[in-house]
Formats: structure tokens, sequence, C-alpha cells
């Protein structure tokens, strides 16, 4: 895919143990289908010094956020959330994410969950950084738990989105945008009819890589460079060009994570 301007993968676990074998070999495919930077979402501590090693292998182009994915919330929470503020407060992160609520597994730490998702984004207004949100199972929760904090300074995505039409206008009234990943090319995900009727202003390109990779690869591992699925799948929904789609979306990726000093 030839592009005039380059891509933002705005969220990939690109320091996966999946990439083990072929790191090397597939950040250069995303680099040659024109993805410049990948942004990269903690877990939880289990993970955070190997993606910290990815990132310190070319700082500025593989960026990091700090924070405890809900599906790592168990009994032993509180500390897991001293470890990533531990982390917040010795430097800086681009967010703080992923964080949120998934309610698609299990539900036994719902409360859990609830109380690690409202102090993350209490740290977000603190560092004045945004917040990436996961939200299976649990989007109209999100919702809720944001508008709760949003008193016109908290800002983010919400990673993967997968909701409907009105949800998505909600997130969009609340000041967030939209991740957009492989999910828009499944069949009867009904991503295309909420795209039809969203703006690309509001919109992010992330992969989630190595899941949820796009048709041709579905059920296959996942990768960067597979985001230009993603953009050809836009093109046709939104009947505008790669570049414009490539244009618009890295611009507000850089609005949201990297806003000029």
């Amino acid at each position: 895919m030839s592009l005039k301007m380059t891509l933002i993968d705005t969220h990939s676990h690109i320091y996966s143990n999946e990439f083990d074998n072929d790191r090397a070999e597939m950040l250069k495919r995303a680099e040659k289908e024109g993805v410049g930077k990948i942004l990269l979402p903690a877990i939880d501590s289990a993970t955070h010094e190997q993606m910290l090693g990815v990132e310190v292998q070319n700082p500025g182009k593989y960026i990091s956020m700090m924070g405890v994915h809900p599906c790592s919330i168990k009994e032993d929470y509180v500390s897991e959330l001293k470890i990533a503020r531990e982390y917040l407060d010795k430097r800086k992160f681009i967010a703080v994410g992923e964080i949120g609520l998934d309610f698609y597994w299990d539900k036994t730490f719902t409360e859990q969950q609830y109380l690690a998702f409202h102090e993350q984004i209490e740290w977000a207004l603190h560092f004045d950084i945004p917040i990436v949100i996961h939200s299976r199972n649990a989007t109209d929760e999100c919702i809720k738990a944001v508008s709760e904090h949003q008193k016109g300074k908290l800002k983010g995505v919400f990673h993967c989105f997968s909701g409907n039409l009105l949800q998505a206008q909600q997130v969009i009234d609340l000041g967030f945008y939209l991740g957009i990943g492989g999910v828009l090319t499944f069949k009867n995900s009904g991503l295309d009819v909420v795209m039809k009727g969203i703006s690309l202003e509001k919109v992010v390109l992330e992969t989630d890589a190595p899941y949820l990779a796009p048709v041709p690869f579905r059920g296959k591992r996942n990768e960067p460079s597979y985001l230009k699925y993603v953009v050809e799948k836009l093109t046709g929904i939104k009947n505008v060009s790669v570049d414009d789609i490539a244009e618009i979306t890295t611009k507000n990726a850089e609005k949201l994570f990297i806003p000029a000093k």
C-alpha cells in the first residue's frame, strides 16, 4: 500500500511472546506498509518490562502506555495498581492504558474492576494524559464510568470499539475517539453501519495485535502491517482515498497522544 503519510497503530501488543520468533521481521513488514508509529498498551506487571524492552529499541517509534488491563484485576489488584502507579511516577507515558471493564469471560471481580478503572482514570487526570479503554461486553458501563469523571479534561479512546451507532455518538459526545481495527472487516460486525454514521475526525486506527486479525487473516496472528486491510475497508465505507484516511486518522492520533509541546 503506497501512502503519502504514515499510519499510526494506536494499540498493538508487539511485545507479546507470540512475536518472539520473528519480531524484527514483523516490524519491518509494518514499516514497509506505512506504519510509522506503534503505541503499546500495558497489560500487567508480568509484561511491563517486556513492553519497555521493545520500546527502548526505537524510542519515539514504539511508545508505551501504563496501566492494568481489566482481565488482570484479581484478588491482588491493589498490588498490581501500586506497581503501575510506581512506573507512572518515575517517567512519562503516552497514556494510562489499557484499562476498563471486561464482562465477557468472568464477572467474579466486577467490583474490583470498577474500583481499578475509576482509580486509573484519576491517574490520567492527574498526569494530564489520555486513557485507553477496554470495554468488552461493557460498553454502556464504561461510558457511564467515564461520564462520571468527565469535567472537560478527560480524553482518550474506546479501544476496539464494537458498539452501535448510539453508543458511538455517546463516546464522541464525551470527547473520546473510537479505536477501529480488524473487527471492521468481519461480516455482520455492524461496524460498517456505525462508520457510515460518524466522522473520520473521531477515529483512530489500531490492530490490537496479536489479536483480532482482519479478513483475510481472521483467526490467525495479527500484526501491525495488517492495518492496511482496515484502511482499505474504510475507503469503501467512507468513499475516500487511502491517503485521506491515513492523513485524518494519523492527525487524530497525534492530537490525542502526541500533542505539540
